[in-house]
């Protein structure tokens, strides 16, 4: 089944940071099912989100140095903002061991924003970033679609935002 891989990824619509999603993250599983190895189907259809990166288990690679740089920006903005309200922060970080140089600029970059949602974009855009790194010298396996799926959340996300409640709601959420 691996053969299909230069099949479903050449198939799939290339991804730009800001524009509208090509399809929903569900239509992405559907397309991907009967193309790809049910281990590796399993992967996507179990991507860890920010409130699952301290579970325990084996996990592939990619998906290991995502949650690394993820945590790691987020410790970041924590400490920073921790900082503003002259908090510790140690009881709100998360789990470490992200070497990359990433996190600081961008949490930096995103706290000098007057506006919550150019803010948040800064950072969604430092993520993409970081997706494209984890995704060189993946063309045709199943590492090129996890970070495929990553981006397609996070354009997802910004589909729901554009929308004059999600931007309510983000303001909202961000502010607490």
């Amino acid at each position: 089944m691996a053969d299909f891989y230069p099949y479903l990824v050449s198939s799939l619509p290339m991804l730009h940071f800001g524009m509208k999603p090509p399809f929903s993250f569900e239509r992405f599983l559907e397309v991907c099912r009967p193309l790809i190895p049910k281990k590796d189907f399993q992967l996507l259809r179990t991507l860890p989100q920010p409130e699952q990166y301290s579970e325990k288990g084996k996990r592939h690679r990619i998906i290991l140095k995502w949650i690394e740089f993820d945590a790691a920006l987020r410790n970041e903005l924590v400490r920073i903002r921790a900082a503003k309200k002259h908090l510790d922060p140690a009881t709100y970080l998360r789990t470490e061991g992200y070497k990359g140089s990433f996190p600081i600029p961008a949490g930096l970059a995103a706290t000098i924003h007057t506006s919550v949602p150019d803010a948040e974009k800064t950072l969604d855009e430092m993520r993409w970033k970081a997706l494209e790194e984890l995704a060189l010298g993946h063309y045709f396996d199943v590492g090129v679609l996890i970070t495929y799926a990553y981006k397609l959340m996070i354009l997802q996300r910004w589909e729901n935002i554009r929308s004059a409640e999600g931007m309510i709601l983000l303001e909202q959420a961000l502010q607490h």
